[in-house]
Parts: C-alpha cells; structure tokens; sequence
C-alpha cells in the first residue's frame, strides 16, 4: 500500500529520516517510569469524545537495547522535576514503516487536528515482530508539530 499525502508519498518498508526541532515545554509530572510534558504543538480538541489533558508521557528510563520512541527531551529525562521546563523534539532518526494508519473521517483522538494519516516506525536497524501488538512510535502525518519527513529508500 503507498499512502499519499500531499505530494508525499509512503509505504511499509520505506526508510526515512525523521526530525522535529525542540520547543520549550512544561514538566507536568515525573515518575519512575516516564516524565509528562504539556504538549507544545498540539491543541484540545473541544467536540472530542476523548478527553485528552493536553500532555504527552516520554519514557525516562529506557532498558539497554530498547527504543525509547522518536520524541527526546532535554535535558535528561532523570533531571527533570515536574513544574520545571525543558526541550522536547526528535533528534534526526532513520525509521522503517512498518504500518500505516488511515483514518476517513479523521481519527477522534483527543487533539487537534485530527489525524487522517498515521505512519508506524520502528528505527531502521530494530528488528519488526509482526506480532507485537504495541511495537513502534507513530508519526501524524497532520501534526501541528514541525516535524521533518526525508525518504532516504523505497521498501
């Protein structure tokens, strides 16, 4: 399947550089496990069934060998305390599309806008388990977030 957007076009197996400059964000809450940040791109969708809270979790600790997703903060994750700030925004990052989500209508997903087109990474040297069900990050294709999409090979 190529998914079209615009006059971008994708499909599973292609290989990208992704990218999204930082922008500053508030720490909202910090636990062992992973640091909340308000979200500084995306807006609350007021007619939405879901009720999102304006916040995006990014692990903290990730195990040796793990991915961690495409969004980084900075400084660490481990030296964060809520009510602090900090940079969040992908550092360039080759993936692999691995599925691809299509939405008609538009995903109600809590945020605005509302996805039409969604692409399932993975980092390009990961291996794919067809079988994992929560396997890679997602790229909104619609994102009011800057980021940055260069096809580097077709899959």
């Amino acid at each position: 399947m190529v998914e079209s957007t615009g006059r971008r076009q994708f499909t599973v197996g292609d290989v990208l550089s992704v990218s999204c400059p930082s922008a500053r964000a508030r720490v909202a809450r910090v636990t062992p496990f992973e640091i909340s940040v308000d979200w500084p791109w995306a807006q609350i969708d007021p007619d939405s069934e879901v009720r999102w809270n304006g916040r995006r979790a990014i692990p903290r600790a990730v195990p040796n060998g793990e991915w961690g997703g495409l969004f980084q903060v900075d400084p660490h994750a481990g030296h964060l305390e809520a009510g602090g700030s900090c940079l969040v925004g992908i550092p360039e990052t080759l993936v692999r599309i691995i599925d691809i989500g299509r939405f008609d209508p538009p995903a109600d997903v809590g945020w605005l806008p509302r996805p039409h087109t969604m692409l399932i990474v993975l980092p390009v040297d990961d291996p794919h388990d067809p079988h994992a069900e929560d396997e890679g990050d997602t790229i909104d294709l619609e994102s009011a977030a800057p980021i940055k999409i260069e096809l580097i090979a077709r899959g």
